[in-house]
């Protein structure tokens, strides 16, 4: 058997983290065993789904890098076979039509709250004639459940669930205007669609009976199902914004990686020993049902960030320069050739302590500075009176090295330093704050020797007094 998941998320809105990591679970699992993975756009609620939201969806598992062995589908696109299958059910005898008004279906929902009863549809249409249909209303065609037994799933995350079939009623197939609803949509199209795994969130796990009952009423293979805990904020609540939860594309535009997310969507949910780091192709051999908890995954953005800042230490230079020229207040004018060169220059120093692309961008930022520079507040702190004063000394003594290296630079400063009777600190913190109008930088020496002899004289010109 090939194994084939599928993805199936409503174009409602944003891909948040929940449906992200159910993506992931799916891809790893397809591909840890050979399989296929699908995506399959389900909208259904036309009402609500949007095709900037479909878009966002794609974006997003296109920046995750988790892709589809197929074309998405379209859920809509399928509304006549959907309907065909509830006919041929209704034509089997395993559904019936249901002539309930809607004010007739809120009476007895009342009726059934003031006597502590189940509000579920009651089944009154379920074996009476149709020709005692009221006139003028448009049926609904609803499943005919079994009511006796229990449906019992063996679940690839929760074990063995049982479900009394007394519990579920007869679920609506086709609404009063023809319209397919989500549950029968669903079974349809894992269907014909060759769905092996559904592994999805257990906020579906009650429609894995209902769904279930629908399955064996037409005689098909029931899918392995399989029901991920839902993930909770650190107070035990369901997540949500207030947690920090965002969607994929917000984190995204904050500087994470995709790398850094698959890794901690990972680890939301499912282990491997103690491992942490986990790059996606160890994750691809190791991922399986087994290793997802039954307990909800915590979400913690610190970890998030750690994760993140991992990924960007082992990233290539190259790719970060291009990403932070991405972010620069110069990204749709573009970098010119001298400020690209000091950038991938101090790089491999500048990636060693930002958390997101957006700090590390930020951080960069002083290359590409147009002068005279801004400082920061601390760094203005350091620019004294008497300081500026030694900062046109030093300046005047770096005109004249014949070498603009770091090799010679380090120690002209030291020199020059022992010369005015000062701790180098009382020279390199100045000379840092002249030249990047920051308090923290890459080695001074190495970003002088990047910006180049005349952009670091003119920067320390701009400082002196």
């Amino acid at each position: 058997m090939t194994v084939v998941t599928r993805f199936a998320p409503s174009p409602t809105g944003f891909l948040h983290i929940g449906g992200a990591r159910t993506a992931l679970f799916n891809w790893l699992y397809a591909r840890h065993h050979g399989g296929r993975f699908m995506l399959r756009i389900e909208d259904t609620d036309r009402a609500r789904s949007t095709d900037e939201a479909v878009c966002a969806i794609l974006d997003s598992l296109t920046w995750l890098e988790i892709d589809s062995d197929d074309e998405p589908v379209l859920q809509s696109s399928r509304a006549a076979r959907h309907a065909a299958v509830a006919h041929e059910l209704l034509a089997a005898g395993g559904a019936y039509r249901c002539y309930c008004t809607p004010e007739e279906l809120a009476e007895m929902r009342s009726a059934a709250r003031a006597a502590s009863l189940s509000t579920s549809y009651d089944g009154r249409w379920r074996d009476r004639d149709p020709t005692e249909a009221p006139p003028g209303v448009p049926p609904v065609i609803r499943f005919r459940a079994p009511r006796a037994g229990e449906t019992v799933i063996a679940d690839g995350v929760q074990g063995e669930v049982r479900t009394l079939n007394s519990q579920l009623d007869d679920m609506v197939l086709l609404r009063a205007d023809g319209t397919p609803t989500y549950m029968l949509s669903v079974v349809v199209d894992d269907h014909d669609m060759g769905i092996t795994h559904v592994i999805r969130g257990d906020d579906h796990l009650n429609n894995a009976a209902r769904q279930s009952q629908l399955l064996a009423a037409l005689g098909w293979e029931r899918p392995t199902y399989a029901h991920i805990p839902l993930i909770h904020g650190a107070d035990g609540a369901r997540l949500s914004k207030r947690h920090g939860a965002l969607g994929v594309k917000a984190y995204r535009e904050a500087g994470y990686l995709p790398e850094a997310m698959r890794n901690y969507l990972l680890r939301l949910g499912w282990g491997h020993g103690d491992e942490e780091i986990i790059a996606t192709e160890q994750a691809t051999a190791w991922f399986d049902l087994d290793g997802v908890g039954r307990a909800p995954a915590r979400f913690d953005p610190a970890r998030l960030d750690s994760l993140n800042a991992h990924y960007l230490r082992e990233a290539d230079v190259d790719r970060l320069c291009r990403e932070v020229e991405a972010r620069s207040d110069q990204a749709s004018a573009g970098l010119d050739a001298a400020a690209r060169r000091a950038l991938r220059e101090l790089m491999p120093e500048l990636k060693k302590r930002p958390k997101t692309l957006v700090e590390l961008a930020d951080n960069s930022r002083f290359i590409w500075a147009f002068r005279p520079l801004v400082p920061e507040p601390k760094a203005e702190r350091l620019l004294t009176e008497s300081a500026r004063i030694m900062l046109g000394h030093l300046a005047a003594r770096l005109a004249t090295e014949p070498d603009w290296l770091a090799s010679t630079l380090e120690p002209a400063v030291r020199a020059f330093a022992e010369a005015e009777e000062l701790k180098l600190g009382a020279v390199a913190q100045p000379l840092r704050a002249a030249v990047t109008g920051r308090t923290a930088s890459p080695g001074i020496f190495e970003v002088l020797v990047a910006l180049g002899r005349a952009e670091s004289l003119a920067r320390l010109a701009d400082a002196a007094v």
